[in-house]
């Protein structure tokens, strides 16, 4: 029995993870349905071009770029072995996605290698995300623009972590976020452009949060990450993560690329605290980022 190109093609199209085929200079040659459904960049807009030219731009955990050094596709190919890797894609939308890279190569006849083949598996919270989403629709819980929380509910889930803490001794840490020089952005760019980097970012966190934490949009281009059962330590790390994530995130807009940094203030939440004095801590430590420069993380 013979099995077709157009057999190999349906089995490659049902599968859940996106794969996608380049040669040695790492033109892409192949894209699968589901790299389209998870990307957001149609077969149409990547056959031909190289992964770095402003499409996956895969980056690491600190934001550095893994197209020039550090890309597992690239080194299986020179090499010749398998490789696993949890890295951060950029998405059609801009925002970041994490994903699981497995990479192997492609060989002709010979064993001569010819290129690639990368499967990347969605390690994101979408589907759970939209979920929340239309359940905060329907309880008017939900910000328009970003599909975040609203400040309302921000209020209502920080209420719910002082009760656990007070109860049960769970600690939580509060994160607050701000879009650094964001009038300058809007006078440049406009106000369409402006939201279109708040969106970005909203995704950015949804899809890179642990599914216990919670972001929401306080105000304008303000944004709050509580953050479940956590130690200095780790907010400290997990905010460093979101800072260097926004960093790396980029749209397209009229052949221009456009991105943007925040600066974060992280307090971990004391038995004492009421809602006020914890925003207000981590708010003080967001300005305490701003003043030493922006993009960065303050700790208090």
């Amino acid at each position: 029995m013979t099995i077709t190109p157009k057999t190999y093609q349906k089995i490659i199209d049902n599968i859940r993870d996106g794969i996608y085929f380049v040669d040695r200079n790492r033109i892409i040659t192949f894209w699968s349905k589901a790299a389209e459904r998870i990307s957001g960049f149609t077969t149409e807009e990547v056959i031909g071009k190289a992964c770095a030219a402003n499409l996956l731009t895969h980056v690491d955990s600190e934001g550095t770029s893994l197209c020039k050094s550090g890309c597992p596709l690239d080194a299986t190919m020179r090499d010749g072995k398998i490789r696993e890797a949890e890295v951060f894609m950029h998405h059609k939308d801009g925002h970041r996605l994490p994903v699981l890279v497995r990479t192997d190569t492609l060989t002709d006849e010979n064993d001569t290698i010819i290129g690639g083949i990368e499967v990347f598996t969605d390690l994101s919270r979408l589907e759970a995300t939209e979920e929340q989403v239309k359940e905060l629709q329907r309880l008017a819980l939900l910000d328009k623009l970003t599909h975040l929380a609203n400040r309302h509910y921000i209020n209502k889930e920080i209420l719910n972590r002082f009760a656990e803490l007070k109860r049960f001794d769970i600690p939580f840490g509060l994160l607050f976020m701000d879009v650094d020089n964001f009038k300058h952005f809007n006078d440049t760019y406009s106000h369409a452009a402006g939201d279109t980097m708040l969106k970005l970012i909203a995704k950015t966190l949804t899809s890179n949060g642990r599914p216990y934490d919670f972001f929401g949009r306080w105000g304008g281009e303000e944004f709050i990450g509580i953050i479940h059962n956590t130690n200095a330590n780790d907010l400290e790390t997990q905010a460093n993560r979101i800072c260097s994530l926004v960093r790396s995130s980029y749209t397209i807009v009229n052949q221009k690329r456009m991105s943007t940094t925040i600066s974060i203030g992280a307090t971990l939440a004391q038995q004492n605290d009421s809602i006020k004095t914890l925003i207000g801590r981590a708010d003080k430590a967001m300005y305490q980022s701003k003043a030493e420069g922006r993009d960065r993380v303050t700790l208090i």
